[in-house]
C-alpha cells in the first residue's frame, strides 16, 4: 500500500535535526509522498526550503503556501508579493493553510475574513487549489469560499471535525475533505465514525497533522507522544473500518484523489489501480 499525507508540519521546531529519521520511517510506512504546510510566509519559504534540501528528485517532498488565521493580524503590505513569489515555485501546490478559527480568535475575524478572501483571489489568479483551516466557523467559510468556488481547480476542508450538516455543505460546494487522527479519539472524534462514509471517492483524503494529532488508538504509544507521517496508517485503518473497506482499497482511492488534487507527479513504482 501507498499512501500520500497531505499534511505534514514539518517546520514544527519538534522536528528539528530529525527530519531524515522522520522521512525514512515514512517512507518505511508506505508514505509515498508528503505535501508539507505552511502556516505563514516565513513557515511557507522554509516547507519549500526543506523540501528542495531532502528531496532533490522533485518527487516526493511538496509543500503549500499561506497564513494560517492565527497569523492573518500579520498580513502586510508585502505579503501579498512574497506569497505570489512562492506561488511561481513549481514545489507549491496549493494556497494556505488558510481559513477561519472562530474558536481561537487569535487574530480578529474581520482580518481572518479579509486574509482569506485575498488568498482566494491568489489562488484563482494562479490556478492553484487550496488548503483550508476552518473551525466553528462553517457558516462563514461557505459563504466566502462559495464568492471564489467556480474560479477555484479545487478546495480541500483540512482536518474535517465537524457535523453532518456542515459535511454535506462542504460536499455540495465540491470541496475536498481531509481526514486526520481526530477520528482516532474516542473523546471528541466518535462523530466522524457514521460521517466518512458519507464522503464520496475522490473527495477524500488523508493526512497526519504531524506533529499534532497523534493518533489515540496506536500501539505502542511512541514516547515522545509526537505525531509523524509514518503513523499515517493508523488513520487508513480506522476511516477504513467506519467506512467498511479494505485498508488496501481506501489507500488506493485516497492516494489517487490526493495526487489528482495537488497534481503530484507518478512514481515508477506505484500501481494507480484501484478495486
Amino acid at each position: 500500500m501507498q499512501l500520500i499525507d497531505i499534511g505534514v508540519n514539518l517546520t514544527h521546531p519538534s522536528f528539528n535535526e530529525q527530519h531524515q529519521a522522520i522521512l525514512d520511517r515514512a517512507r518505511a510506512a508506505g508514505v509515498c509522498q508528503m505535501v508539507l504546510t505552511g502556516t505563514s510566509i516565513s513557515e511557507s519559504q522554509q516547507a519549500l526550503e526543506l523540501s528542495q534540501q531532502l528531496d532533490e528528485s522533485s518527487e516526493y517532498l511538496f509543500s503549500t503556501a499561506g497564513i494560517h488565521p492565527h497569523d492573518a493580524s500579520n498580513w502586510n503590505s508585502d505579503s501579498h508579493n512574497q506569497l505570489k513569489a512562492l506561488f511561481q515555485e513549481a514545489r507549491v501546490k496549493a494556497v494556505g493553510e488558510c481559513g477561519l478559527d472562530f474558536n481561537r480568535d487569535f487574530s480578529p475575524r474581520p482580518q481572518q475574513e479579509k486574509v482569506l478572501e485575498m488568498q482566494l483571489a491568489l489562488a484563482v489568479e494562479h490556478q492553484l487549489p487550496v488548503f483550508l483551516h476552518e473551525r466553528e466557523a462553517g457558516e462563514r467559510l461557505l459563504a466566502i469560499v462559495r464568492e471564489f468556488r467556480d474560479k477555484l481547480p479545487a478546495a480541500v476542508v483540512h482536518c474535517f471535525t465537524g457535523e453532518k450538516d456542515t459535511l454535506y455543505r462542504y460536499l455540495d460546494l465540491d470541496l475536498h475533505i481531509g481526514i486526520t487522527g481526530w477520528i482516532c479519539d474516542e473523546r471528541r472524534g466518535s462523530h466522524l465514525h457514521p460521517l466518512v462514509r458519507e464522503i464520496p471517492k475522490g473527495r477524500l483524503m488523508l493526512e497526519s497533522d504531524a506533529p499534532y494529532l497523534l493518533p489515540r488508538s496506536l500501539r505502542p504509544k511512541p514516547k515522545s507522544n509526537r505525531n509523524e507521517p509514518a503513523f499515517l496508517g493508523e488513520v487508513l485503518r480506522e476511516v477504513a473500518l467506519h467506512r467498511g473497506e479494505t485498508e488496501q482499497h481506501l489507500a488506493a482511492h485516497t492516494t489517487a484523489c490526493a495526487r489528482a488534487f495537488f497534481q503530484l507527479p507518478e512514481l515508477p513504482d506505484q500501481s494507480q489501480s484501484q478495486e
